[in-house]
């Protein structure tokens, strides 16, 4: 069911890292490991057939905003900003399962993709193969 686009806001100067604590549920706050600019690597995938659509940054407002409108939401490093996939390109997200992984420092975000996932307006980010030459390359 679509739901409409939510405006990006929340540009500011400060990186994430410096802003006021956000919302996020102060347990599952405490178990991420951030980077340096308080974010955590989110993979995202598509729901129904596992695909690995793209990498995105988040967090914890973008966690929390996430997990409460059922809408991806990324914090953008180069435009200093919160993103909804989607609000503009069309090519929305709907999240559908979020998991943290054992160390805490990246999420597993399951969406339903509507549209293309990367920007470049292919379905995936991660579409250009790179060769494996090593020893184990090839092996299925």
């Amino acid at each position: 069911m679509p739901v409409p686009d939510a405006p990006v806001t929340g540009a500011f100067e400060n990186p994430p890292a410096e802003r006021r604590p956000a919302a996020l549920d102060p347990e599952i706050a405490a178990r991420l490991r951030r980077n340096a600019d308080g974010l955590v690597a989110a993979v995202v995938r598509e729901h129904s057939t596992g695909e690995v659509l793209m990498l995105a940054w988040m967090d914890d407002e973008a966690l929390h905003r996430t997990l409460t409108t059922g809408r991806a939401t990324y914090w953008s490093r180069s435009r200093g900003e919160y993103w909804v996939k989607g609000a503009t390109s069309g090519h929305h997200q709907y999240v559908r399962a979020v998991a943290l992984d054992c160390d805490g420092d990246a999420l597993l975000v399951d969406v339903d993709q509507v549209g293309a996932a990367c920007h470049t307006g292919k379905p995936t980010c991660f579409s250009d193969h790179l060769a494996v030459t090593g020893a184990q390359g090839g092996r299925s």
